[in-house]
Formats: structure tokens, C-alpha cells, sequence
């Protein structure tokens, strides 16, 4: 007998806790000491993987260790974050932004959304990422294409634009779990429910997910072979 098909969306207490049961320890994943590491992190995780990030950050602040030295950093900075990608665009950011912290905020990152998001380069996902991870004080879900792309499924928002699922997942989920909700749902899109191949089958909140099995459009497909990645993950 085929299971009725579920058409309420997810009910968001039973997805949390099933999260924090699966992935009790999800945490920012870009690694920094202080607001200021967090937010040039953030800025370079733009359509990179946040192990290429680490994996540049720690040269690029030896070298550039404060805003101001970000600010005033010539040629080196492109030069040290190449292999991030889209370097060109990511250094006028991080250039602009640091300036405005030097020249508006005595060389602190600011800790409100209202301030952050006046820097140049930075939106609100970005904005949230430092708020939430390096001050504790959240000014809503991060929203990258993983979690716009759960909100859809799990029935939480319609909208793809990220500020108006950021909008209707402040809503629905309480402020003390908006950073963990990012972190876990960021988490379960990388692996499992993937944008083209989502793993309904196996996924732990199949029974919930009013998308399960139809995700896209498509039925599951079995997980590809190991090795075989795209290397292609947003952000």
C-alpha cells in the first residue's frame, strides 16, 4: 500500500532534535581566532570549499594581520588568496570592508547587523556568520544554497530568495537555535540531501520531509561511487 503523501511542512521541533541528535556538534567550519579572521573567511568562502579557505588563512594573516594591514595590502593580498577563486572581487571586498572598520569603527568589526551589512562585500549571510558564530548574538539563520534549498523541501519557506527564507526561518525557529540550525542544516545538505541526488531513502527525516523521494522533481538516486565528486558545493 502506497504511504499517503505528506503536504504539511516539517514540523520543526522533530527536525531540530533529530539534528542535534545527528550532528551534536556542528560548528562553523571555517577556522578563526576573532571576529575580524571570521568575517575575511567568510568573504573567501564565496563559491569555495571552506577546507581551501583554511587551508590559505593562515598565511594570509601572518601577513595581513589586522584590517589595517588588510586594508592598505597591495598586490600580495590577491596573491595570497588566488586559489580561492573569484580573487579579483574577493580582495576588493575584503579592501573595502577592512577600510570602513579602520576609518569608521577605530579598526573593531562591528557587532550589529545594521553596521556589518554597510561594509562593503558583505550581505547578510555573511553578516550572520560573524554574528552568530563570533559575537553569539545571531541576527538570523545563515541561508546558503544548502539551507534555501531545505527550507524549500522541508515546507519552510517558498521563496528563494535567501533573505526571505532567512525571514520565514526566524520566524519559525527560536533565536537560541539559529546558529545551530544553520550549522546542522548546512551539515545534512552537503550530505545527504544534495541538490541533484538528494538521499531520501536514508535520510532521518524522510518520514517529516514533505519533498522525500520527489526532491527536484526527480526520484532518488542512488548515492554516487566513492571518488567520483563533483568537488562542487555552495555556500
Amino acid at each position: 500500500m502506497t504511504a499517503p503523501k505528506k503536504t504539511r511542512p516539517a514540523p520543526a521541533a522533530d527536525v531540530l532534535s533529530r539534528l542535534r541528535a545527528e550532528y551534536p556538534g556542528a560548528d562553523c567550519s571555517l577556522d578563526h581566532t576573532d571576529a575580524f579572521q571570521l568575517l575575511v573567511s567568510t568573504i573567501l568562502s564565496a563559491q569555495c570549499t571552506d577546507a581551501r579557505v583554511n587551508s590559505v588563512t593562515p598565511a594570509l594573516f601572518r601577513r595581513l594581520p589586522t584590517p589595517a594591514a588588510m586594508a592598505g595590502a597591495g598586490p600580495e593580498l590577491e596573491e595570497l588568496i588566488r586559489s580561492t577563486g573569484f580573487y579579483n572581487a574577493k580582495a576588493k571586498s575584503i579592501r573595502g570592508a577592512c577600510r570602513t572598520i579602520v576609518e569608521k569603527h577605530g579598526g573593531e568589526v562591528p557587532g550589529t547587523m545594521e553596521e556589518l551589512h554597510a561594509l562593503p562585500g558583505v550581505g547578510r549571510k555573511t553578516a550572520n556568520v560573524v554574528l552568530g558564530n563570533a559575537f553569539g548574538e545571531p541576527g538570523g539563520v545563515v541561508v546558503d544554497t544548502h539551507v534555501g534549498r531545505l527550507a524549500r523541501r522541508l515546507g519552510w519557506s517558498r521563496h528563494a530568495d535567501p533573505v526571505k527564507v532567512e525571514t520565514d526561518l526566524n520566524a519559525l525557529l527560536a533565536r537560541e537555535a539559529w546558529v545551530f540550525a544553520g550549522h546542522a542544516l548546512i551539515l545534512h545538505g552537503r550530505r545527504v540531501c544534495a541538490s541533484r541526488t538528494p538521499r531520501c531513502a536514508s535520510c532521518l527525516l524522510e518520514d517529516l520531509c514533505p519533498k522525500a523521494g520527489v526532491a527536484a522533481g526527480k526520484t532518488t538516486k542512488p548515492p554516487a561511487a566513492p571518488g567520483r565528486g563533483t568537488g562542487r558545493r555552495g555556500r
